[in-house]
């Protein structure tokens, strides 16, 4: 199992800064999630862990290894699979090809779709040949979660996976993702506002407010009213 750990990063979008020493332990086998209202620097923390932005100080350890300026690229064939928000699939091209898309870091032997991709969203074997665009915004969450499995992540990256997501596929994500974590031994970590998907699947939470981790503790400490003040609007 692999341990993601952050260790007091800022960043920073020109001389706007966007993090604050923020320090988070994503733990082997485990999902944590991270939680807070908008323009909190959540998204920001992610970008910094996949390298789409570089931090100002601090590091990222992920298997043992200082990352230190590695791009996008490095750090998915290292094994960090990204979900962004928003879910980012091709419009354009087939449900198949944008799985396959998630080829691209792998060694040859490796090129092929993983069976339990199709086991977690069987819609998407049943369209294959439909274009990404054509689907429900549900259904393209399921493929963006499918496309980024198929680069065979050790941990796996998701920005708010729920937005804008019917409840019934919410539920199937939250599946998918104690599925990855019970029967892989995948480490996740996401972001989110949604309390409740929150409380029923993560192990470990972290509240985020102005760029800086508020709270950390176990995902049982969301029912406490000091927590909880850190997520009111």
């Amino acid at each position: 199992m692999t341990s993601l750990t952050i260790r007091s990063i800022d960043l920073h979008y020109g001389a706007a800064q966007a993090l604050y020493g923020v320090s988070i332990e994503a733990k082997p086998g485990k999902i944590t999630a991270v939680l807070g209202r908008n323009g909190v620097g959540k998204s920001s923390t992610l970008r910094a862990v996949t390298g789409i932005n570089t931090t100002s100080s601090g590091e990222i350890v992920f298997d043992n290894e200082v990352l230190k300026k590695a791009p996008p690229y490095k750090r998915a064939r290292m094994g960090i699979g990204y979900v962004p928000q928003g879910r980012e699939i091709f419009p354009l091209l087939t449900v198949k090809e944008n799985l396959e898309t998630g080829y691209a870091g792998l060694k040859g032997g490796d090129k092929s779709i993983p069976d339990y991709v199709f086991v977690l969203f069987p819609v998407l074997k049943s369209m294959l040949g439909r274009r990404g665009g054509d689907l429900s915004g549900g259904q393209q969450q399921q493929l963006a979660i499918g496309r980024a499995l198929v680069t065979r992540p050790k941990v796996l990256v998701l920005d708010e996976p729920t937005e804008g997501i019917q409840p019934s596929i919410i539920k199937d994500i939250g599946r998918a993702l104690q599925f990855l974590r019970n029967e892989k031994g995948m480490t996740i970590l996401l972001v989110e506002q949604y309390l409740d998907f929150c409380r029923e699947i993560a192990d470990d939470i972290y509240i985020m407010d102005r760029g800086e981790i508020m709270h950390a503790g176990p995902a049982s400490d969301l029912d406490l009213p000091e927590v909880r003040r850190h997520l009111m609007v």
